[in-house]
């Protein structure tokens, strides 16, 4: 980040300095006590079971400031107090933001966000000094955090902005203020918070909240519910899919070792050719938003191209490991409906032998958990798994469905200990397995022995 001194923070978020020099210089923001050194702000932000103003003391003593909710003071050592720092964060990254000339890309969707935000990257990055969210810090803390990584060199930024609940888009679109948006999908996920999927639409759309005339929004025309959105916004929509209707459509659609082939038609009959180092529809779809946002930013069509080749998974999203004797795709990050059945479709496509597919619990579906699990087992039976580890509770109706549409093999387990068990006691070689399931879930633990073995 660039620097800022203490009196352009405590403006910033309504604070008062309670003590040090108001000239001080902060280069960096924190909220982990762990990371902070020399030129640090660091904020305590409370949570259930912790209050982080402990470590303020610490802190300062490393050469820090800090905000503060309560009133400490020592000399020398810049400290600002606000009515609560979590608000405070957040006031102080839209200031950062509202700071730089930078065109912001905004990425959001019940699933697929932190794959298309990689995707989008890379075709940007061949043109541009672009900055990406790291991980999938998207959060009410996490998508603040990612703002200060923004440099005053970067032409163009890929932010994840992630919500689960009413109002948290609001908040997020406050600080980011995005140019460029684009909806991935209306899923399932946090359904369990917001009800329908017509009210996730509604709280995802918030996005565009502070869209200019020149805003564009970039939709999933495969999605029924982003379809109906499309030329019905004061700004100008741009829908990326399957079908020749598209505003970029994908055919012609080639798969060799784990890289997938493409023509891309766009613009009034014109084409290009893509490649991507990705398997799967769903990354198709990206590959489409990406090349779209490249062009809505004045790249050429080559430009984009070469930026698509540089693509890597991000960790634990579907990255394909050699075992030797067997092949496994550590999809272990998340889980919902949609994007389980994604994965099943690319285990399926590159298997050369046996395919098993290890899923845990999707979490956060309310009322519909139960009809998920059993759909995606039934989903997993119609297109030929040889077999199903089902872990957790809620899989149980995954295992069910599998069960019942005929899937060869199917067992469950209560842990990931036992399904690891249950896996080795009969992995052959030439097997291709999957590992998928909620973050709750930590099915990361199955694929950390199964590397291992």
């Amino acid at each position: 980040m660039k620097q800022l001194t203490a009196a352009e923070i405590a403006a910033a978020v309504n604070g008062t300095l309670l003590c040090g020099e108001d000239s001080a210089i902060i280069t960096n923001v924190q909220y982990d006590s762990r990371e902070v050194r020399e030129g640090t702000l660091f904020v305590p932000i409370k949570g259930a079971n912790t209050d982080p103003h402990q470590f303020i003391a610490d802190c300062l003593q490393k050469g820090a400031a800090a905000l503060t909710e309560q009133e400490i003071v020592i000399e020398g050592k810049p400290c600002i107090k606000v009515e609560n720092t979590l608000t405070a964060l957040q006031q102080l990254a839209k200031a950062y933001r509202d700071s730089l000339n930078v065109r912001l890309i905004g990425v959001t969707g019940s699933v697929g966000k932190t794959s298309t935000k990689e995707m989008i990257a890379a075709a940007l990055s061949q043109g541009f000094d672009v900055m990406k969210t790291k991980g999938n810090r998207n959060s009410q803390i996490g998508l603040p955090m990612t703002m200060f990584d923004i440099e005053p060199h970067h032409e163009a930024a890929v932010i994840e902005m992630g919500m689960s609940e009413f109002g948290e888009m609001d908040r997020l679109c406050d600080i980011a203020r995005p140019n460029i948006a684009v909806m991935t999908n209306i899923g399932k996920a946090h359904i369990e918070n917001l009800h329908t999927q017509e009210n996730i639409r509604s709280e995802k759309l918030k996005i565009t909240k502070h869209f200019d005339k020149n805003g564009i929004l970039f939709l999933n025309g495969d999605d029924r519910l982003l379809r109906e959105l499309h030329g019905k916004q004061a700004f100008r929509t741009v829908t990326f899919g399957m079908n020749s209707d598209d505003d970029y459509y994908a055919d012609d659609i080639t798969v060799e070792g784990f890289s997938t082939a493409f023509t891309c038609h766009y613009s009034g009959g014109r084409s290009f050719r893509l490649q991507i180092p990705a398997l799967g529809r769903h990354s198709i779809m990206n590959a489409l938003a990406a090349f779209a946002v490249g062009q809505a930013s004045s790249l050429t069509e080559e430009t984009i191209a070469g930026g698509l080749l540089t693509y890597h998974n991000a960790p634990m999203r579907q990255e394909i490991h050699d075992c030797g004797t067997f092949t496994l795709i550590d999809d272990s990050y998340n889980a919902s409906p949609e994007a389980t059945k994604a994965s099943l479709d690319v285990l399926k496509s590159i298997a050369k032998a046996g395919t098993t597919a290890v899923l845990a619990d999707m979490l956060e579906l309310g009322g519909e958990g139960i009809a998920e699990h059993y759909n995606v087992g039934r989903y997993l039976a119609e297109i030929g798994i040889d077999r199903l580890i089902a872990v957790g509770t809620l899989s149980r109706h995954t295992a069910q469905g599998a069960l019942d549409n005929g899937c060869p093999s199917v067992q469950t387990a209560d842990t990931n200990e036992e399904a690891c068990r249950l896996l080795l006691a009969s992995l052959a070689a030439g097997d291709t397995i999957l590992v998928k399931g909620s973050r709750g879930m930590h099915t990361e633990q199955i694929v950390k022995k199964l590397v291992v073995s």
